[in-house]
């Protein structure tokens, strides 16, 4: 038998806002979260990109000195959006047996790690912390929300670049399908505005060098987009079956309908500029939501602004949806928070939900000067969404190929 699948709490700390409010309320006004680095760091490596979208709250001022200490940055984030996420579901009462987390990163504990190299190097092996493996592993945002929660029918770990948040939640649906849990907390976390990252991509010509203008670097489909732009924190989903959400009179925000999985084998870092596989990804999510193309009436563009990845995307939306693609909503909210890599799917799935709950496309910012190109229906000013169900896709692709799509419909008891 099929269950439905709803999602009844949300948290999040991005570069736009502390938790999920100020960051969709930052959102609708169309702000962005993109700032100047005032680090030192920039001016003694000379990092030619000086700009990202930090965190609007900064986690020490969240966290205990304890917890802070013991955590990388990236479980940090993980865990304040977990503790909102799961106390705006009520803290559910739920048995331990029954509770899992599916909580994805894309990198990990590069801060832990490369700290501790710095150590190794100037003060030897003795001084390194003992919590170092710890706090560097990639699983290790996700083992700090079970341990939070006391979950224990499994924490798993999605490491698939800027696709990994995505994925975390859509591997949510078949376990919570299966019957073995009732609750599981899913969603992704990136904390590498770190100089090693950022000179990196910096070297493979991926960010943005809008160093004199870092608000209106992220711009996606725009004809002078020239890359994206750092973002970092975390977004988390408390998801259960309906049956359970309405046992305990919680309440829903969407029903997470569909989600799906596939790989271009294509490219390391290039996405298949044919769109076949992501096309396919969001065609299996379409049918596993039993939604057709006509259903969907917002989309959630994964749209990072680099000049080949939002005009591949956009090939693999016109296979899928063809002429009807002109006349649906779609938002790229990277623009103003960023692109907050394995985090980026998560809160881009609370977006796209919200929408759906609020009736209202949230703004692209930064579009001057569309690529004629990419013929899109682009929301620049909030949009109303119509009434009635409604149904909206969210994308994320990532190095290595790794497309993920979701698909939430709007609520209806």
């Amino acid at each position: 038998m099929t269950k439905k699948i709803v999602v009844t709490g949300v948290g999040a700390t991005t570069p736009l806002g502390g938790d999920v409010p100020s960051t969709w309320q930052a959102l609708l006004a169309g702000e962005s979260g993109i700032s100047t680095l005032e680090k030192e760091w920039i001016a003694k490596y000379e990092i030619p990109v000086t700009f990202a979208g930090q965190a609007k709250v900064p986690a020490s001022e969240v966290l205990t000195p304890q917890e802070a200490k013991r955590l990388d940055p990236s479980s940090q984030f993980a865990l304040i959006a977990a503790r909102e996420a799961w106390a705006d579901a009520g803290s559910p009462e739920v048995d331990p047996i029954r509770l899992a987390v599916e909580y994805a990163t894309g990198i990990g504990g590069v801060w832990t790690l490369l700290d501790a190299y710095d150590t190794l190097r100037e003060k030897g092996p003795r001084r390194v912390l003992p919590m170092t493996v710890p706090m560097l592993m990639p699983n290790g945002p996700a083992a700090a929300i079970g341990m939070e929660i006391a979950a224990r029918a499994g924490v798993r770990t999605a490491v698939s670049a800027c696709a990994s948040g995505t994925e975390a939640i859509a591997n949510s649906i078949a376990l919570l399908q299966s019957g073995e849990v009732d609750v599981v907390v899913a969603g992704g976390c990136e904390a590498a505005i770190h100089p090693m990252p950022i000179a990196a991509f910096a070297s493979m010509h991926a960010l943005s060098r809008r160093n004199d203008n870092p608000k209106a670097a992220s711009r996606p489909y725009d004809v002078n987009r020239d890359g994206f732009v750092m973002g970092e924190g975390a977004g988390a989903l408390v998801l259960e079956t309906e049956e359970h959400a309405l046992a305990r009179g919680a309440k829903i925000y969407a029903e997470l309908a569909g989600g799906a999985v596939t790989s271009d084998a294509h490219h390391i870092t290039a996405p298949d500029p044919e769109g076949t596989a992501a096309a396919r990804a969001v065609l299996k999510a379409l049918k596993q939501a039993n939604a057709t193309i006509d259903d969907v009436a917002h989309i959630n563009a994964h749209a990072t602004s680099t000049p080949v990845g939002d005009i591949a995307e956009y090939h693999a939306l016109l296979r899928v949806f063809g002429d009807k693609l002109g006349s649906i909503p779609i938002s790229a909210t990277k623009a103003a928070t960023g692109h907050l890599l394995g985090g980026a799917g998560a809160i881009e799935a609370i977006f796209t939900l919200l929408a759906l709950h609020h009736r209202k496309a949230p703004p692209t910012i930064n579009l001057d000067n569309q690529d004629p190109e990419i013929p899109l229906d682009v929301v620049t000013k909030p949009r109303e969404l119509p009434a009635g169900q409604l149904v909206a896709v969210s994308n994320s692709f990532g190095f290595g190929g790794h497309n993920a799509v979701i698909v939430f419909k709007s609520y209806e008891a």
